[in-house]
């Protein structure tokens, strides 16, 4: 049997492109600009696994935002991200401090500790944040062998509630943290959202608190694929690029996943994405929490909202915008704002709540 391609007929689109929801920032396209880069970066050949111009100028423009010893390392996603930083500031008998609503603890599939033979110790806190007084609850019976032993506290920022932690309170974190002689890493997913909101840079959040690792990252900013490794301080670490080969996050087409990362980084790419994410997560707050019904229940310091609303009615409303109920129990429910979210968007989206809930 012969497979006939007919190369004249043009690719068309499976889905609805106009339609945008509120389930995930994963849920969004990739950024013009983005593309335009991974374009750029195509044709010819590059020397595979990083060793190419563009991962090479990489390096640079993460020295320039977080300073001269920073290095940074392209993965896959942002699991892998956290399991190679984790696993590089960890023995096998050592654990992590986190949160009981830390990603590397609700929503990795046990990772860190499958693939990273990691115990993870998690502390209830009302916030999704952690203090120092807060780690102390897990930083206990050291040098006790029967005990993993704490190593690495591992905060989320933005937050898995979207809460966002001030530069002073990671720095309070980070010098508790150093004077247990443990180390500090941050999962930055939404590190962008942050820094936007806090009006910082990556080098006055991250890099002068005292962050040792972060987790960096690119897709729910408008990246095809890629997050990144990002090493701040190389003395508390050891073995990433042997750690990212065993974790199976070295891309061969390195120079893509770095591509995307230029046009991130270079300019103000992600900033303009975040700055606009937070913004749409504003106008969301605002306009339901003037609706009878609605309970905006966290603060809203990022681009996520979580709201209470009658559960009967959050199902009806998401036969038309994707969204998730965070908490079954009580019908909370999240709605997440990206790059691409439109003022359009979150109109469309707040009359549609007004007509379900008018319907009781």
């Amino acid at each position: 049997m012969t497979l006939v391609i007919d190369t004249d007929t043009p690719l068309t689109s499976l889905h609805d492109t106009s339609q945008r929801g509120f389930a995930s920032d994963n849920y969004s396209g990739v950024h013009p600009e983005v593309l335009e880069a991974i374009a750029a970066a195509n044709g010819g050949h590059q020397v595979a696994y990083g060793e190419d111009v563009y991962t090479e100028r990489l390096q640079e423009v993460v020295r320039e935002l977080f300073g001269e010893r920073a290095q940074a390392y392209p993965v896959f996603n942002g699991t892998g991200a956290n399991v190679v930083s984790l696993q590089a500031v960890t023995d096998r008998w050592e654990a992590v401090i986190c949160t009981q609503t830390a990603h590397i603890h609700v929503d990795e599939c046990a990772a860190p500790e499958r693939m990273a033979g990691l115990k993870l110790l998690t502390v209830p806190t009302p916030d999704g944040k952690l203090t120092p007084e807060l780690i102390d609850i897990a930083a206990i019976r050291f040098d006790d062998e029967h005990m993993a032993q704490a190593k690495v506290v591992s905060i989320t920022q933005s937050t898995e509630l979207g809460t966002i932690y001030s530069v002073d309170e990671i720095r309070a974190i980070a010098e508790h943290v150093h004077s247990l002689g443990m180390v500090l890493h941050v999962d930055g997913a939404r590190m962008s959202n942050a820094a936007a909101a806090l009006g910082v840079s990556f080098k006055e959040m991250i890099t002068d608190t005292g962050v040792d690792i972060c987790s960096f990252g690119g897709t729910k900013n408008g990246l095809l694929l890629g997050e990144m490794v990002i090493v701040v301080n190389p003395d508390a670490v050891k073995g990433v690029k042997y750690l990212r080969k065993s974790s199976m996050q070295l891309a061969s087409k390195m120079r893509f996943v770095s591509a995307q990362f230029l046009a991130l980084l270079s300019g103000d790419l992600w900033h303009r994405g975040a700055a606009h994410a937070n913004a749409m997560a504003a106008r969301l707050a605002e306009a339901v929490g003037q609706i009878d019904g609605v309970e905006i229940v966290r603060p809203v310091q990022a681009n996520a909202v979580f709201a209470l609303l009658p559960k009967e009615v959050s199902e009806r409303l998401m036969r038309r915008f994707r969204f998730y109920f965070w908490d079954d129990a009580t019908g909370e429910v999240r709605w997440m704002c990206t790059f691409d979210t439109t003022e359009e968007d979150v109109d469309a989206f707040v009359a549609a709540l007004r007509e379900e809930l008018a319907r009781g």
